[in-house]
């Protein structure tokens, strides 16, 4: 009889070994899947950046200039690929995820997380 208590015990302290490793695993891949999502998010507002400038020096475009998406087509290959955040539920993912902003003003992301937008702007 005491060697079954012994083998249950040992079961029981696998068990809970177990747990305590998955659950780590699991945060730490959530949390890897969203410093990603925070990175391309980044990415995107600086291609939208780049994009600007781009159009600005081509078509003299000074500050101040509201352009819209319809002018960055030619300057962003793949256009759809940046014009949503990727921390962005899929029912929310549209053009509104990132503010556009006049020429010589940042782009926004108004995708609001715990910690607020995405910004590469702010270290």
């Amino acid at each position: 009889m005491k060697k079954r208590n012994v083998i249950t015990a040992i079961a029981i302290c696998s068990v809970i070994t177990l747990a305590v490793v998955l659950s780590l695993t699991v945060y730490t891949v959530r949390r890897a899947r969203r410093n990603a999502c925070r990175g391309a998010c980044i990415g995107n507002l600086r291609c939208i950046e780049a994009a600007k400038d781009n159009y600005a020096i081509g078509y003299g475009a000074t500050n101040g200039m509201q352009l819209k998406w319809d002018n960055l087509c030619i300057y962003m290959k793949g256009l759809s690929n940046f014009t949503y955040c990727p921390s962005a539920p899929p029912s929310m993912r549209s053009l509104t995820n990132y503010a556009l902003n006049p020429v010589g003003v940042n782009p926004e992301c108004r995708v609001v997380g715990a910690k607020g937008g995405h910004s590469p702007y702010i270290p």
